[in-house]
């Protein structure tokens, strides 16, 4: 019988061992470089500098709930806006001077307060209305929001913000006088000419009666007060009435009180039962609006409740409160 063929150094059996070892191997290696590699991977890096910074999110306002109103006005100054409150028995007093809160439906988002006093010369009423306002937009903050309900408030009460600063005219280039009118008799430095110049020459003033400050004021033209013409300009002056800006009590944007406040003063017109003027003071501290009411309503037609009185009791209220907010 013939012998198989031997091979030194080859063992009948291995030769499949081995050619699975070196395929482990191989693939040991790919898979140990690739996950050295893995880490630096430049489509990666493409990803994450795509990504961009994340979007800002606007400020939360300062104030996150609301002060109880009914308790926020001391009975000293309840006593002051109520005087028909002291003559009452005791625990109607104290029932006027506890006020009615204002039903709403979020405590923390809006509260509000009212008082009522009768009297037989004048019945007085005092509201109060403190609203918080959330901004439900992120790239606008609480703070934006509430200044443009704030904004809404004051345009609907017809008061305007307080103008800018006009610029300085230009100075004409040479500092010099600017030169006359073209046609004006002059001599060319802007100064009129002396009516004596020359016999027959045109008057330097013809031609310009209706601008006034040329001429000098007669005697007689002096304007009567608060209803008469400035001399020479025939332009109106303000009356001097109550309310109106000579005596400053009228609408107006208010310094000094939250970031931006204004107040409304408002005289319904006097009937057989009376008159009534309402005072409105309205302010802003960050995302929170006070709104400040005083009414004071008399009983004849022939009383009217004083405007700077009422004003100046709103006011100092409206101060309370906003350094009740500050606390």
């Amino acid at each position: 019988m013939q012998r198989k063929a031997y091979a030194p150094g080859r063992t009948p059996g291995r030769s499949g061992s081995a050619a699975l070892s070196a395929v482990a191997l191989a693939l040991g290696l790919g898979i140990g470089l690739s996950g050295c590699s893995s880490g630096a991977s430049p489509d990666a890096e493409t990803v994450d500098s795509k990504a961009g910074p994340a979007a800002p999110t606007a400020a939360p306002g300062r104030y996150r709930t609301l002060f109880e109103p009914c308790g926020a006005v001391p009975p000293s100054t309840l006593k002051d806006l109520l005087p028909g409150a002291a003559g009452l028995p005791e625990p109607e007093r104290d029932r006027t001077y506890r006020g009615t809160a204002a039903a709403t439906f979020d405590t923390d988002r809006r509260v509000g307060c009212g008082w009522k006093s009768d009297a037989p010369d004048a019945t007085h009423r005092l509201t109060l209305d403190v609203e918080r306002v959330v901004s439900y937009d992120p790239t606008v903050s609480d703070d934006d929001r509430a200044q443009e309900v704030y904004g809404r408030k004051q345009a609907a009460a017809g008061i305007a913000a307080p103008p800018t600063a006009p610029s300085a005219p230009a100075t004409p280039s040479g500092g010099g006088t600017p030169p006359a009118k073209a046609g004006g008799a002059g001599t060319g430095t802007g100064t009129p000419a002396s009516p004596s110049a020359g016999a027959g020459a045109t008057s330097p003033l013809a031609g310009h009666q209706a601008q006034g400050p040329l001429a000098p004021p007669p005697p007689q033209a002096t304007p009567s007060t608060g209803a008469g013409a400035d001399a020479g300009t025939g332009t109106a002056t303000a009356p001097t009435t109550p309310g109106s800006p000579t005596t400053g009590l009228e609408d107006r944007v208010l310094d000094g009180l939250g970031e931006v406040a204004f107040l409304k003063d408002t005289l319904a017109t006097p009937g057989p039962s009376g008159a009534k003027r309402l005072v409105s003071v309205v302010f802003r501290t960050s995302n929170v609006i006070v709104t400040v009411s005083y009414e004071e309503q008399t009983t004849t037609s022939a009383e009217v409740p004083d405007s700077r009185e009422l004003q100046e009791k709103a006011r100092n209220l409206a101060r309370l409160l906003a350094e009740r907010l500050e606390e």
